[in-house]
């Protein structure tokens, strides 16, 4: 055995790459000098280089008289990651390799005169045996020696050598190549491990009844020092149960860890003290480079976390906040429409007099004829657009009155820079992704990733539940719908901005200043179907009242509103709370008025009818009798249909296709009685359900009393039985019940000085409907039957409760004379609801009597 202290004698170093697996096995091809006495009549050396003798067992046998040195940084190590992929079958392949290195030669920078150069003449060795080791960069040669001089004399006087006489191969000019003693059992393996500075050191039983001692730091150092520098050891951990035992030694230099592995692995020694001998068993092992960034991340998540929120704000704003910007803004100006485009436009100037543009023409004049009635309204908002006060313009009236044609295609006609913002398709989309998305579409807003806050929010909480910190990467609907507008608002005021030149006379104003004179630059907002399902969506209509508040008060755009609710004063006053709205109010057409707007919805018939050619369908001819005939049964139909534009629309595409007016208003107020049949008399929802919270007997009532009456006081039906009183959990709040109802359009309540005072019918033609339903048998004593059976309830449901406070005065154990009144009260009580009971029974009986007969 060889003892543990051994003495420490620094090899000669010298830095160098990879060998080329030719060069390596040139090697093998070696004539080295032999001692006087030798006999040089010495076989091919790649022959014995070949040979089975390692390739069976892996180890290189010595006898005492041998000994093994290897020389490293004969050839790069690097080059044998390329050629290690291909599989050296048998020792031929080497053979051939040789060969055909015979006859090439690099003189000084040869491998091969490397080694020569290195083991001098005079050294009393016989080289018996070369063996090129391709992936550590050297060669292994097995040598026999006279007994005069040991193998560590013969490995110290090469040393020597070439620590006086460096030789230095062609691919490493600053380190020479070294030359070590094989102490161990060194293994020729040919897996695919390659050189790396770490070496596992494991401590393994020298024979199989010895267990093996762990070696000390002090040990380690002193075996592996004389190989080159080392950086660190590190010993397995007591606690560590990993068998065997072992430890890391780094070396500075990955060619002095490879000198250390081929000299040192299978060295058997002893330490001072011990009574059992080791072996020390080397191997490669991936060096761990210390994450000291990732850890200290990953260790300060409170920190991290915000910081990198911050980041993934700030580079949104600035990647993708200004895309956005700009798509607002071509949104705006109609940048990217067809229709705006100069090709669009000079087509249609030549093509002018073509049948399908002159048809549309045709199509409005209709329209038209009804804004000459309405041409101080129109003026109202042109002047409104041409003044610099901040505030709202609200156009205000039923559903079908024309609202948003009158602003479109009136008041904004032909103006650029049009905003128009539906919140309908907006708030009655499901979930929070396709409201953000449709709000984003409404004002151009892309790109827009509505999709990602869902992921965000499974981060967030995946973040906190670990880290107990919440991250901030999801928003919620509101930060999200605020983003959209200030984005969109900044937009906006670069499209106020955008006609501004230097050469203005006003150029030296700022921006607030040059908005604030010139309001005709300013673009026009128009917020449609405001307070649509207010209910449901209340702070998308808050957070749009701010936002339109901000722009009229930054002088950045006009906004109008065009709702049918009747209480937006409240949601506007909170965003704008000191100034005075300017409102304009729409209502049903006058009979005068509708009678124009239909016979001009005819006349502009007649023109197309005028331009149609000959392919065209024919429409049905009408005499000049049935005309005039036709316009005096005009009047007393428009006076049944009431004048809402919707309905006067439908009349006229009626009287169009050939219809008489009776015959067209009787079937339009079929159809509205049939739609009020089916949405408030025999639908299947119960009351509380969604958004309805009214009954059907509630509508029934208003439907029978307004159509025997036409309006009714709002105080009195918050105080008939039906309302006051109902069985219904869902529709027991009477006001709740109306506002439902009108919001259902059922009804319209009027106001006076701020208080509701009157009902009417939803719509004109429905009182017309309302009638038409109560001339039907069946219907009205179905749903009288029904309200009926709801007013009976409410009588037996008195009469329990004037039982239950008798039983109690009965219970009394005297009857005090203070009683007295009590009890005639409440058998009066009593007596008058049995007496109601009785009759809407009786009532009930000749209803159902109706029923049983009428089909």
């Amino acid at each position: 055995m060889i003892p543990a202290r051994i003495l420490y004698r620094p090899l000669a170093r010298r830095g160098g790459l990879e060998a080329s697996s030719l060069a390596a096995a040139r090697i093998a091809r070696l004539r080295l000098p032999l001692a006087p006495g030798h006999d040089r009549r010495t076989p091919r050396r790649w022959e014995t280089t070949v040979s089975t003798e390692y390739k069976e067992s892996g180890h290189i046998a010595a006898t005492p008289h041998e000994a093994i040195l290897f020389f490293s940084n004969l050839f790069p190590m690097r080059l044998s990651l390329i050629t290690f992929w291909r599989p050296w079958e048998s020792s031929r392949d080497v053979a051939d390799i040789l060969k055909k290195f015979e006859n090439s030669s690099f003189g000084m920078l040869d491998p091969i005169n490397m080694v020569k150069r290195a083991i001098p003449e005079d050294v009393p060795i016989k080289v018996t045996d070369i063996i090129p080791r391709l992936k550590d960069g050297g060669a292994f040669v097995k040598f026999t020696h006279l007994g005069d001089m040991s193998a560590s004399q013969i490995q110290d006087k090469l040393a020597d050598l070439l620590d006086k006489n460096p030789i230095r191969p062609w691919f490493s000019l600053f380190r020479g190549i070294r030359v070590g003693l094989v102490q161990g059992r060194p293994w020729l393996e040919d897996l695919y491990r390659f050189p790396k500075g770490r070496l596992r050191v494991e401590f393994v039983p020298a024979t199989d009844s010895e267990p093996p001692a762990d070696l000390s730091q002090e040990t380690l150092y002193s075996i592996f020092r004389q190989y080159g520098k080392i950086s660190d050891i590190s010993s397995q951990s007591s606690e560590s149960k990993v068998v065997p035992r072992y430890a890391y030694v780094d070396f500075s230099m990955v060619r002095d860890a490879v000198m250390a592995r081929n000299c040192m692995h299978g060295f058997i020694l002893r330490e001072e003290g011990s009574k059992t001998a080791t072996r020390l068993r080397l191997s490669y092992e991936q060096r761990v480079k210390a994450h000291r960034i990732w850890d200290w991340i990953s260790n300060h998540p409170r920190i991290v976390i915000p910081i990198v929120a911050a980041f993934l704000a700030a580079f949104t704003v600035a990647v993708f906040d200004p895309i956005r910007e700009y798509f607002v803004k071509a949104h705006v100006q109609r940048s990217f429409e067809f229709t705006n485009s100069k090709l669009y436009k000079w087509f249609k100037r030549q093509a002018d007099d073509i049948r399908v543009f002159r048809k549309r023409r045709n199509e409005h004049e209709g329209l038209n004829a009804l804004f000459t009635h309405r041409k101080d309204l129109i003026d109202s908002i042109h002047s409104a657009l041409l003044d610099s006060v901040d505030t709202f313009v609200v156009v205000h009236g039923p559903r079908g009155s024309g609202g948003r044609e009158l602003v479109l295609d009136q008041v904004l006609q032909g103006r650029k820079d049009v905003l128009v913002l539906d919140c309908k398709p907006v708030v009655e989309t499901r979930g929070e992704a396709g409201l953000i998305g449709n709000l984003a579409g409404q004002v151009g807003y892309r790109p827009v990733f509505s999709w990602s806050n869902n992921i965000s929010n499974l981060v967030d909480l995946a973040i906190q539940g670990t880290t107990g910190v919440k991250a901030g990467f999801s928003e919620n609907l509101e930060s999200q719908v605020v983003k959209i507008l200030e984005i969109s608002a900044s937009a906006l005021k670069g499209v106020a901005l955008d006609g501004r030149k230097k050469t203005d006379l006003d150029a030296d104003l700022s921006e607030d200043a040059y908005l604030e004179a010139h309001p005709e630059k300013r673009a026009v907002v128009v917020i449609d179907n405001f307070l649509h399902k207010n209910e449901d969506k209340a702070i998308v209509y808050d957070k749009l009242s701010d936002w339109a508040a901000a722009l009229v008060q930054s002088n950045i755009a006009h906004v109008i509103f065009l709702t049918n609710d009747t209480s937006y004063s409240k949601s506007l006053s909170k965003a704008l709370p000191d100034r005075v709205f300017h409102q304009v109010t729409l209502g049903d057409l006058s009979p005068v008025v509708a009678k124009q707007f239909v016979i001009s919805q005819l006349a502009s018939q007649d023109g197309l009818a005028d331009t149609e050619g000959e392919d065209a369908t024919p429409s049905p001819v009408i005499t000049e009798k049935q005309r005039r005939e036709d316009l005096r049964e005009l009047d007393e139909c428009i006076e049944a249909l009431g004048g809402r534009l919707t309905d006067l629309q439908i009349l006229a595409r009626r009287l169009k296709i050939g219809q008489t007016p009776k015959k067209a208003v009787s079937e339009i107020i079929e159809q509205s009685a049939a739609e009020i049949l089916r949405m408030f008399l025999l639908t299947n929802k119960k009351a509380g359900e969604g958004d309805k919270s009214w009954s059907t007997e509630q509508a029934w009532y208003l439907i029978k009393e307004i159509g025997e009456k036409e309006s009714l006081r709002y105080n009195e039906v918050l105080l008939s039985n039906t309302f006051a009183s109902s069985t219904n959990p869902g529709a027991a709040n009477a006001e709740s019940a109306i506002e439902s109802l009108a919001d259902a359009e059922l009804i319209t309540v009027k106001s006076v000085n701020g208080r509701p005072q009157t009902i009417r019918a939803g719509k004109p033609v429905y009182q017309s409907a309302f009638s038409k339903l109560l001339q039907d048998t069946v219907v009205k004593s179905r749903m009288n039957l029904a309200l009926l059976t709801e007013l009976a309830k409410i009588e037996a449901k008195n009469i329990d409760k004037v039982e239950t406070e008798l039983s109690v005065l009965a219970s009394l154990p005297t009857k005090p004379y203070q009683t007295t009144d009590r009890i005639n009260y409440l058998l009066d009580k009593l007596q008058t609801s049995q007496k109601k009971i009785m009759s809407f029974e009786k009532d009930m009986a000749g209803l159902k009597k109706v029923l049983s007969q009428e089909a």
